[in-house]
């Protein structure tokens, strides 16, 4: 067995974004109601003819080329999402069908806000027992489309986009830049958060969740530091599941990392769910405020009331 590494990173987002002014002009809410309570200013919204997949696509060509790689350099295809349409084909044959990937393992992953550290956990886990050499990991939604635009408490705080990393088999007698996950979650909660019915509309208890989130996680993120052999001071970037800026903010406190650059991308994205951590990563990479091979804790949590998160190097 041998470690796995994360080679490249990209994201993606749609073109149209939607300032809360603009959702003023649709529900009962304002820009000063939706900043205090949520800390979100824009988010980006996909068209009727852009769908997960597109996204998803998108992002992951953008890690292949940071990474140096064609599509035909993977055996492997992960997604997590939430917001697939269709049972099947998956989402990550179809993915695999846009790059043009020749013949990969590809599987969906659905643990909702959790799905990308779930999604790269698992193929850590594929590579370090040889049986995927190189992964694309991409998590990706559209939380537009399961939406009821006219409920104040959530529109707010919806985005859609893609993230997405080349997962790659470490040199021999390289540290491994995966570290092991930790993950569970509470089942007798999980209608806490909810993606449900016909059609399908996303529902939450937020005062569960943000108590559940602030309380019960700073310690479950300092374990997965622990596994891999940091402690929070060691870490260079905290990505946490960007679910709400007062939800982040206490939670990241909470953790300890006080040297630490903590992703607020929720402030311009909005709730991005499975995509909020790759998507949140992506840019703070893109923007050089960490370097390469500087420790970054991972972690998401939400539907379900699932959790996931692990220590990875920058790429």
């Amino acid at each position: 067995m041998t470690g796995s590494r994360i080679a490249a990173i990209g994201h993606y987002q749609p073109a149209r974004v939607l300032t809360n002014d603009d959702l003023a002009a649709m529900v009962d809410t304002d820009d000063a109601w939706i900043r205090s309570r949520v800390g979100i200013r824009t988010r980006h919204i996909a068209g009727p003819d852009e769908p997960v997949d597109e996204l998803a696509a998108h992002a992951a060509a953008k890690a292949l080329a940071a990474a140096g790689l064609t599509a035909a350099d993977i055996d492997l295809v992960v997604v997590a999402t939430s917001t697939a349409v269709d049972r099947s084909p998956n989402m990550a044959a179809r993915v695999a069908h846009r790059l043009g990937v020749p013949s990969p393992a590809a599987l969906d992953v659905n643990v909702v806000c959790a799905g990308f550290t779930h999604a790269l956990a698992t193929a850590d886990h594929a590579v370090r027992a040889g049986a995927a050499t190189r992964a694309l990991v991409i998590g990706a939604d559209k939380m537009s489309a399961v939406t009821d635009w006219t409920d104040r408490t959530t529109c707010v705080l919806v985005g859609d986009g893609a993230g997405a990393v080349v997962v790659e088999a470490c040199p021999p007698g390289d540290e491994p830049g995966i570290g092991p996950v930790l993950w569970g979650s509470v089942p007798e909660m999980g209608n806490a958060v909810r993606i449900e019915g016909e059609p399908a509309r996303f529902a939450q208890e937020g005062q569960s969740v943000y108590r559940w989130a602030t309380q019960q996680l700073p310690p479950l993120a300092r374990a997965a530091c622990e596994r891999a052999g940091y402690t929070p001071a060691d870490l260079a970037a905290v990505v946490l599941h960007q679910a709400n800026l007062r939800i982040i903010e206490p939670l990241a406190e909470k953790i300890g990392a006080v040297n630490a650059v903590v992703a607020r991308d929720v402030v311009d994205s909005g709730n991005t769910s499975a995509a909020s951590v790759p998507l949140a990563f992506s840019k703070l990479v893109e923007r050089g405020e960490i370097r390469s091979g500087q420790p970054v804790l991972l972690f998401g949590f939400g539907g379900n009331l699932s959790y996931a998160g692990q220590v990875v190097r920058c790429p």
